[in-house]
């Protein structure tokens, strides 16, 4: 059986960052060597702007009290969280390069890479997953 857990973060939205940081930091937490590839709109998930206004789903406001109610940390702590326990983060090359980005919008501490550096990383994760 694998220690690997490879994760793809190709969504934006909210309710996307915290499946992937659940998943990661409690992979991480148990032991598991966990990567991240973000792409796409995966990447407001690690945009230092964009953590902080990742969009609730229409119709689910009431979430946001449930949130708060069961204390679960805001997405840019679970970014910190997962990056302590050692969660790798690979943001998409080919995808920076078409929105303009660069390594410095992003949190501190990520790699830049595209599909095959990823693939060479997941070649032998169990599970492999993708938000």
């Amino acid at each position: 059986m694998s220690n690997k857990v490879a994760i793809i973060a190709a969504n934006g939205g909210l309710f996307d960052a915290y499946k992937v940081f659940n998943i990661a930091t409690a992979a991480a937490a148990s032991d598991k060597e966990v990567a991240i590839f973000f792409t796409f709109e995966g990447l407001n998930l690690i945009h230092k702007q964009g953590m902080q206004a990742l969009e609730m789903p229409a119709g689910k406001e009431h979430f946001a009290e449930g949130f708060a109610k069961a204390q679960i940390p805001a997405i840019p702590e679970l970014v910190e969280m997962a990056i302590e326990l050692g969660v790798k983060f690979i943001a998409c090359q080919m995808t920076m390069d078409v929105m303009g980005l660069t390594k410095e919008d992003f949190v501190d501490g990520i790699e830049v890479g595209g599909a095959v550096t990823f693939l060479e990383y997941a070649k032998d994760a169990a599970p492999t997953l993708t938000f």
